[in-house]
C-alpha cells in the first residue's frame, strides 16, 4: 500500500497539519504502508492562468507543466494508492495554498466530454488516476466553532462526488490551540485518545483502505475535559470561558519566547 499526503499547510512542515499527517503514517507505516508527504510550501506552485491552451492547443499540457512542481507532484498522486489532503483552516476554507494546487486538475481533463459521475452529477472528463484516487481529507483548525471548518469538510465531501473518488477518511481536528503547551496531554486527557486513534487510522488505511467511522469519531472527538462539550461549547458563558482560557495560553507563549 503506497499512501502519499499532500501537506497544504502555509507552515509547511512546523504546523499541526504535519504534525497530524505524521500520526497517522506512524500507524500505516507500522502496518508496512509506504508513506510519503509532499509539502506544498517547499515547492513552486503557480495559479492557473485559465487561458484554456490545456483544453486547445496542446489538451492535457498545463502551460506551466515544465515551469514549476505541479506535473510531477500529479505524477506521485497517480502513483499513490490512497491520497490525505491535509490543510488547515484559513478564512474559513481550505489553505490558498492547496486551493491554488488543486486549480491545477483543470488541465487533468477535458472539458467538452461531458458525463455523469457515479453519483448522477453532470461533469467533465477527468484525469482518473488522480482526480478519482481514493482520499482521506484532513482538516485542522485553532478554533472550536463547527462552523469554522465547514466549508473545507464539505468541498472534498462534493470533490468526491464530482470526481468518483472514494472518500475513504474525514478527520477533523479542531482547538489546536490548546495543544501548545507541553503538558497538554495532562491538561485534556482526551489527547492520548485522539492520538492513539490517529495511529490506529494509519494502521486501517494499510490494511483495510478506509479508515473506520469508530476510529474516525475517536480522532474527531473534543478533547476538552468538560463531559458534553460539544453541546456545551454552543452557550455563551462557556465560550466566554474559552476565550478566556485562549489568551491565558497566548500570554503564556509570549512570556516564554
Amino acid at each position: 500500500m503506497r499512501i502519499l499526503a499532500v501537506n497544504a499547510s502555509h507552515r509547511g512542515d512546523k504546523g499541526h497539519t504535519r504534525a497530524f499527517i505524521d500520526r497517522l503514517f506512524a500507524g500505516a507505516t507500522a502496518a508496512g504502508a509506504d508513506c510519503q508527504v509532499v509539502t506544498l510550501a517547499r515547492l513552486k506552485i503557480n495559479r492557473c492562468l485559465a487561458c484554456a491552451k490545456c483544453q486547445t492547443t496542446h489538451p492535457g499540457r498545463c502551460v506551466w507543466d515544465d515551469k514549476d512542481d505541479v506535473r510531477a507532484v500529479f505524477d506521485q498522486m497517480a502513483q499513490a494508492d490512497i491520497l490525505v489532503y491535509g490543510t488547515p483552516v484559513y478564512i474559513f476554507a481550505m489553505s490558498g495554498l492547496l486551493k491554488t494546487f488543486l486549480d491545477r486538475l483543470y488541465a487533468r481533463g477535458v472539458n467538452t466530454d461531458m458525463r455523469l459521475s457515479n453519483s448522477g452529477l453532470v461533469f467533465h472528463g477527468i484525469d482518473r488516476a488522480v482526480c478519482s484516487k481514493p482520499f482521506v481529507s484532513l482538516v485542522v483548525c485553532a478554533n472550536v466553532e463547527n462552523e469554522t471548518p465547514r466549508n473545507a469538510i464539505a468541498y472534498f465531501r462534493t470533490y468526491a462526488r464530482f470526481m468518483d473518488a472514494p472518500h475513504v477518511g474525514e478527520l477533523l481536528r479542531n482547538a489546536t490551540t490548546m495543544l501548545g503547551s507541553d503538558d497538554a496531554e495532562h491538561q485534556f486527557p482526551r489527547l492520548v485518545q485522539v492520538y492513539a486513534a490517529y495511529a490506529q487510522a494509519g494502521r486501517e488505511l494499510a490494511t483495510e483502505g478506509r479508515i473506520r467511522r469508530a476510529t474516525q469519531r475517536q480522532a474527531n472527538q473534543e478533547i476538552a475535559p468538560v463531559p458534553f462539550f460539544g453541546l456545551l461549547k454552543r452557550f455563551r458563558p462557556v465560550k466566554q470561558r474559552i476565550i478566556a482560557y485562549t489568551r491565558q495560553m497566548g500570554e503564556t507563549d509570549v512570556a516564554n519566547e
